[in-house]
């Protein structure tokens, strides 16, 4: 990776770093200690042969990255991971200093082995990394959903209580508790309309209703529309 910009700054820092760590060097053409640094960060990282990326931020031409890491001085130095500021430095620094920040990105045997079993997806490899990382929401949600899938939804919905609920967690639990994505348009309609019928009255009926509003999304114009109606059903 070479120069960055603000255009180009989400895509090729943020999201990239979700893949690979990158370090995010902001300089400028002006800076003396910028140029002795500049080099010395090239090398290191190009040394990592592909495990960490590299780029380069000209404050000049794109204060808006400046602005977002709130740079006071450059050089200044970021390492992402995972969308996120692991670790940062200014100032000008030796080839060491610099060789130790960019080793602190790298992910650690377990950390990789916990990656890869996130990858793999199936419960056996899920709940062998929830092991190695329990306190992952990832991890979790991704169990959880396999579970779903294997028609294992108590087990699923169990699993949800550990973590903090989440948009997606939401999803997850209901998918367990309605056994799938919502059918035809018509079906969906007119299953929403029985129950909102029933919901003041029927606990069930509302956390159906609840639970189908989740699965057809925000983008839905129904969920609004129902989320409505509900809410001035019971209050």
């Amino acid at each position: 990776m070479g120069d960055v910009t603000d255009a180009t700054f989400q895509t090729e820092v943020v999201e990239r770093s979700k893949v690979v760590p990158v370090v995010v060097d902001l300089w400028a053409p002006w800076c003396g200690p910028c140029r002795q640094l500049g080099p010395i960060i090239e090398d290191v990282v190009a040394a990592t042969d592909g495990a960490v990326e590299l780029a380069k931020v000209n404050v000049d031409e794109n204060p808006q990255v400046a602005q977002a890491f709130r740079v006071q001085g450059i050089p200044a130095v970021f390492g992402l991971r995972n969308g996120a500021v692991l670790d940062s430095f200014v100032g000008a620094q030796g080839r060491q200093a610099v060789e130790a920040f960019v080793q602190g990105l790298l992910p650690t045997a377990e950390e990789g082995e916990v990656a890869r079993l996130l990858a793999e997806g199936d419960i056996s490899s899920l709940r062998l990394a929830l092991e190695l990382d329990p306190a992952n929401v990832e991890i979790t949600e991704a169990l959880a959903e396999a579970m779903v899938a294997d028609d294992r939804a108590e087990e699923a919905l169990e699993l949800l209580t550990r973590i903090p609920e989440s948009a997606n967690s939401r999803r997850i639990a209901a998918l367990a508790r309605t056994g799938g994505e919502p059918a035809e348009a018509d079906d969906v309609d007119a299953r929403l309309d029985a129950l909102l019928d029933q919901a003041a009255a029927d606990e069930e009926a509302r956390q159906e209703l609840v639970d189908l509003l989740e699965l057809l999304g925000p983008e839905d114009p129904r969920t609004a529309t129902y989320r409505k109606a509900l809410t001035t059903k019971l209050f």
